[in-house]
């Protein structure tokens, strides 16, 4: 019923993603060049065209690659998330105000969809190397599935995008995160946005999207009850603040929370969400942990580069030798840590000189010598899908061999991974020697030449620089707002 009150007056116009008994159906459609995704929840129909640049264009998400999470778990259900009915909204709202913001929710999907309208051009004009000047830098290559139109989306994006980032909440758990640890991507970008020096603007009604700026890594460490291991507190905080949004500001409400974003590197970030089902099923949520097997949709969620920043810098890690000077064919080294790397150290740990596996390296020898003598660093999950030995990898030069299951990398609707990367799947983990002998020197210094170029998407810069992973992700963002048209009956 409150949904059903809600939906009298606010609609959000989409695609095909049935949700029917709890399970979540994904249906693909293409309508011309715009993949449909429809979500359809008994009294809610909800409408968003999805807008891939690259390769999602023609994918799309069975029952089999379905949620892991149980939406009826006991410890959702005890969540004190009520959001206001459109009633409640009705009587704290003068209408006078209320006719402006619908005024300016219109002016706001104008631009959107003018913006829409010249990326498919720039689509159709190209997809090598962009058209658009450029004094930074020009996208070009087949590191991009469409070189031209991402170009083009970017300059778009820099032109008229903006994030208000709610003001509710107090650090540590909100405002704040790590930025000296493997969870560093989380806590980077909420400083960047709490420094308001990119895209933040402080009037909600012009906004594009709103970021809720909880830090999932501050909530573990702060609420997390590791004698009990009861994680509760943390999805009811997290409810609790949803609940406090949705009663002071009319924005969640008005998209069921399809024009919100939330950022977590964090194992537990997926599982949090689940405390607030419009979180989880229509948000952004960009995530470090982006498995498909775990209710990660690659049309509205975002994959998130997990770093791991020792020192809270990126000096001297970036760069590495020619090809011609690296000696060793495959590298990893680390700890068991999941299936998946309980396989590749058994199948390859300390036997092949070749194929140089340890558990730990010889004294003497350091991790980032290794990367940087390597031709390939092999990148298996662990517990979780992601690894920050991906970025490791890029920044060292050394072409990643991803080793996963159910993962999409970052930027993978811009950036087609297949030209500087490698993917192999667990189950020819036996194979990898021979998969990777078969590499030509002349398609290895082709791929070593476009990892370079690719290398500044996953750069961290203070400050931020065109281009760079703060701006991708900013990117990634833009792009999934366009597929979601907001519309008030």
């Amino acid at each position: 019923m409150r949904q059903k009150k809600l939906w009298k007056r606010h609609h959000v116009e989409t695609s095909e993603l049935k949700l029917q008994s709890k399970t979540l159906v994904a249906v693909l459609l293409l309508v011309g060049q715009w993949p449909l995704l429809q979500i359809d929840d008994a009294s809610v129909t909800k409408k968003v065209a999805l807008f891939p640049i690259g390769s999602f264009a023609h994918k799309s998400i069975s029952d089999k690659e379905g949620l892991k999470y149980d939406h009826t778990d006991k410890e959702a259900e005890n969540s004190s998330f009520q959001p206001k009915t459109v009633q409640e909204e009705e009587e704290k709202e003068p209408l006078p105000r209320q006719m402006k913001r619908y005024k300016q929710l219109e002016r706001l999907e104008t631009v959107l969809s003018k913006a829409k309208s010249s990326i498919r051009e720039a689509a159709r004009n190209g997809s090598m190397i962009s058209t658009h000047e450029d004094a930074d830098y020009i996208p070009q290559g087949p590191m991009y599935w469409n070189a031209n139109a991402f170009h083009w989306s970017y300059l778009e994006m820099e032109k008229v995008f903006k994030i208000y980032v709610y003001k509710e909440g107090e650090p540590p758990l909100f405002h704040d995160g790590p930025c000296k640890s493997i969870y560093s991507s989380e806590g980077r970008f909420i400083h960047e946005m709490e420094k308001g020096n990119f895209y933040r603007t402080n009037d909600p009604d012009e906004a594009f999207v709103y970021f809720l700026p909880f830090s999932i890594v501050n909530f573990v460490q702060y609420l997390y009850d590791p004698i009990s291991h009861d994680r509760r507190a943390i999805g009811h905080t997290l409810a609790d603040y949803i609940g406090l949004l949705s009663g002071k500001y009319p924005f969640w409400n008005r998209s069921l929370g399809a024009d919100h974003f939330m950022l977590s590197c964090h194992d537990w970030g997926p599982y949090s969400t689940t405390y607030v089902p419009d979180l989880f099923n229509n948000s952004i949520r960009v995530l470090c942990n982006a498995n498909t097997s775990e209710g990660f949709s690659p049309l509205k969620d975002v994959s998130l580069p997990e770093i791991h920043l020792k020192t809270g810098g990126i000096t001297g890690l970036i760069g590495g030798p020619s090809p011609s000077k690296r000696s060793i064919l495959a590298f990893f080294a680390g700890k068991l840590h999941g299936h998946i790397r309980y396989l590749l150290l058994n199948q390859w740990k300390d036997k092949d000189n070749d194929i140089q596996v340890h558990e730990n390296l010889p004294k003497g020898v350091s991790y980032e010598s290794m990367l940087r003598s390597s031709r390939f660093c092999l990148c298996p999950s662990g517990y979780e899908v992601a690894s920050p030995r991906v970025v490791e990898a890029i920044y060292a030069e050394c072409i990643p061999v991803l080793i996963s299951d159910s993962y999409i990398p970052p930027f993978s609707d811009v950036l087609n991974w297949k030209s500087f990367s490698i993917e192999i799947a667990v189950k020819d983990i036996p194979n990898i020697k021979s998969i990777l002998m078969s590499v030509s020197q002349t398609q290895y210094v082709r791929m070593h030449r476009r990892l370079k170029q690719v290398q500044r998407h996953f750069v961290i810069n203070d400050p931020p620089q065109r281009f760079d992973i703060f701006h991708m992700i900013v990117h990634s963002i833009w792009l999934r707002r366009l597929n979601i048209q907001i519309q008030e009956s």
